[in-house]
């Protein structure tokens, strides 16, 4: 058959020809259902948002982000406190868990080899799947039932573990971007391998070190589990850390288990000022970035 095309000009201009359209309908077939499988994707996430809009803005006032919660069956009031201890906590979890997580990163990146590096990694990978309960439940058997008590102390250290697999897993996935060319052309010019990192390459790809630090805060932000068992929550203005906190995930929590519609309501606009949180924390990130690129530039 194949001396025959190759005899046969036009036979075999034909048998080209129905290939490159057979590969062009697949082409076409793979565009659509990725486009579909993409619009799917955001749908989902337009559904949720409106959803969420919907239901909560008639809870968005000036009350709501001033005030404490009132007493049980009153309404009005908001989740003032909530928003302080959240922001609280997830500071002071974000002041231990991204300079341990980065410098966990920059070693397994940079210096990491052999067996101690494997374990270490093992361990992230193991740590960044375990459920949130059992975080929850490991920080109350060690700090809450021993040292701290129920306390804003116990919830953000229960947030640093949660954050810290995150942080150092992404954070080197970024690392390891970094051509290995623009390393050695560092090295070449006589630069310390230390000053190589610092200088050359985490600024390189500081937009997605960043946006990984925000996706783990994102993530602590919309925990409840371990704070449930560490922070234990609070309806009044705290900041002890050594006293229950509120938190804005345990606040809905509260209101959505209330008969209350008027808390329901308010646990829906909660929702909505924890995902516009991220939203804003994500982003400033984008908006740093692009000034970064418009600088260098």
């Amino acid at each position: 058959m194949s001396n025959i095309l190759l005899l046969n000009p036009k036979a075999q201009e034909k048998a080209e020809l129905g290939k490159l359209l057979r590969r062009q309908a697949q082409n076409g077939f793979m565009a659509v259902l990725v486009t579909i499988l993409t619009m799917l994707a955001v749908s989902i996430l337009v559904t949720i948002l409106v959803h969420v809009f919907v239901h909560g803005v008639g809870a968005l006032n000036w009350d709501f982000f001033t005030q404490i919660p009132k007493p049980f069956g009153e309404t009005g009031g908001g989740i003032a406190q909530a928003i302080l201890g959240t922001l609280v906590m997830l500071l002071l979890a974000g002041a231990v868990a991204i300079p341990i997580g980065v410098g966990t990163a920059i070693y397994l990146s940079e210096y990491g080899r052999g067996k101690f590096a494997s374990a270490v990694r093992f361990c992230l990978e193991l740590l960044a799947e375990l459920p949130s309960i059992v975080v929850g439940v490991f920080v109350w058997a060690v700090l809450v039932r021993t040292l701290t008590g129920y306390s804003g102390l116990a919830g953000a250290a229960a947030l640093v573990v949660i954050m810290l697999p995150i942080i150092a897993k992404s954070v080197e996935e970024i690392l390891h971007l970094v051509p290995d060319s623009l390393r050695e052309s560092a090295l070449a010019l006589g630069v310390p391998k230390w000053r190589v990192v610092f200088k050359v390459v985490v600024p390189t790809v500081l937009p997605g070190i960043l946006t990984g630090i925000v996706l783990a805060m994102a993530r602590a932000a919309g925990e409840t589990a371990p704070l449930l068992l560490t922070a234990l929550g609070n309806s009044f203005f705290n900041l002890e850390l050594n006293k229950p906190m509120a938190a804005i995930p345990l606040q809905i929590y509260n209101y959505a288990i209330s008969p209350y519609d008027d808390w329901h309501e308010k646990a829906w606009g909660a929702t909505f000022i924890l995902i516009a949180v991220v939203a804003i924390l994500s982003a400033a990130v984008r908006l740093y970035t692009r000034s970064r690129k418009i600088e260098t530039r």
